[in-house]
């Protein structure tokens, strides 16, 4: 059995690869800032890919939804958790207080919450998942 060689045109790719690379700045993701800009580019992305997967762009949105869930799955695993200790899983992994949330929610709703007097609603759902990038269904049980 004989295999298959592709000839690529490196040349081309690298000239393709330099303007893409000014604009996106694709990288393995190896802390933070890295994820932050890469699940940014995924959302982007996903704004105009949608759930098209005909697009053009879809092989990179793929490749691009892979890094990001290789870092999440790596650094953020959380199983079968109760939406308050996922809830209070983010706010520790991130080094943040009640009061960073309070543009979201109130302090006091905020300590309900996490001592399980409270739960969270599917607006506060939605609202915590844009802050800490992640889907709004952890939130949700």
């Amino acid at each position: 059995m004989q295999a298959t060689i592709d000839k690529f045109d490196i040349k081309g790719i690298q000239k393709s690869w330099v303007v893409f690379d000014q604009m996106a700045h694709l990288r393995p993701i190896h802390n933070e800032a890295d994820y932050d800009r890469t699940v940014s580019l995924m959302n982007s992305l996903l704004d105009v890919v949608g759930d098209n997967e005909m697009h053009p762009m879809v092989g990179l949105h793929e490749l691009i939804s892979d890094l990001v869930g290789n870092y999440d799955e790596e650094h953020y695993a959380i199983e079968s958790l109760e939406p308050k200790d996922v809830l209070r899983y983010l706010i520790d992994a991130k080094s943040l207080t009640q009061t960073d949330l309070s543009a979201i929610i109130p302090q006091s709703n905020l300590s309900a919450i996490l001592s399980g007097k409270r739960k969270i609603n599917a607006t506060l759902a939605s609202k915590l998942a844009v802050f800490f990038n992640v889907s709004p269904a952890v939130f949700i049980k």
